[in-house]
């Protein structure tokens, strides 16, 4: 399945990390291992190091991945989250502590052969999901355990999982998704994806691989684009790198990645 390491190489579905000061708050990312990379892009973690004086709202930008995420203190809040078309905020408290598994788009689906159009704009229970990973979960990890030895469990589940038997993808799928990639999302996904599929085809395909159309997925790869640039206020005002991209002026731009992001590039890179 070799298709799947060239999304790898082709992307890297960034997050907002916490602010460099911020003592009371960590996020941190682990790589997988060389076994299960072409599935799994990382692993990470949220959590306080003290309680915090005011409830926080944790921001998730829209990054075209599926994640599997828990508490280690109460393993039996275990979730997943599908893709999302826009940004998401969660109220998580004065004190918490996350960790999850983010999974290459479509890798999701090709592994667990669930449909990710049944998950995309919510995040809901992963027992109502796949029950059995769910129930491993709660059985094999738990707070006593570091990040780093529950990674590690993780990547055996992940192995085991990915070596229970052969599984079939559509190469037509594949073509179109490394063809978006390539050009950043910047392209017309009605003329341009030459794959031998109608358009119809395309997008039910893409809904069970991703969770939603072409289209919808070319624009996030091309936000997430802008992000893997690491711009700055003033360098965005310098290069205008959304023109490479296809935004034809600037409100047009800073609509369309308030709509991912949630705030505007502005406040996002000060």
């Amino acid at each position: 399945m070799k298709e799947l390491y060239h999304i790898r190489e082709f992307y890297r579905p960034i997050q907002p990390t916490i602010k460099q000061g911020d003592k009371e708050i960590i996020y941190q990312e682990t790589l997988p291992n060389k076994r299960i990379e072409k599935f799994v892009y990382c692993f990470w973690q949220l959590k306080t190091t003290k309680k915090l004086k005011q409830d926080y709202v944790y921001r998730v930008v829209s990054d075209c991945c599926i994640d599997i995420f828990f508490e280690p203190h109460q393993t039996k809040n275990n979730f997943v989250m599908g893709f999302c078309r826009k940004y998401t905020e969660f109220p998580i408290g004065k004190s918490f502590d996350y960790i999850g598994i983010r999974f290459l788009p479509a890798a999701f689906p090709i592994l667990f052969e669930i449909d990710a159009k049944k998950l995309s704009n919510q995040s809901q229970e992963l027992k109502n999901v796949l029950p059995e990973f769910s129930d491993w979960i709660v059985s094999k990890l738990s707070s006593s355990l570091s990040f780093q030895e529950m990674v590690n469990r993780f990547s055996k589940k992940i192995e085991n999982i990915i070596l229970e038997k052969e599984r079939n993808y559509d190469n037509r799928f594949f073509k179109a998704l490394h063809f978006i990639f390539q050009n950043n999302g910047f392209l017309d996904t009605e003329k341009d994806l030459q794959t031998g599929l109608s358009s119809r085809q395309l997008r039910r395909i893409f809904n069970y691989y991703i969770g939603t159309t072409p289209k919808a997925f070319a624009n996030v790869v091309r936000f997430q684009y802008i992000l893997s640039s690491k711009p700055s206020k003033q360098s965005l005002k310098e290069s205008k790198l959304y023109f490479d991209v296809g935004f034809f002026d600037q409100a047009h731009f800073i609509k369309n990645f308030k709509t991912f992001y949630g705030v505007t590039p502005s406040e996002a890179f000060r």
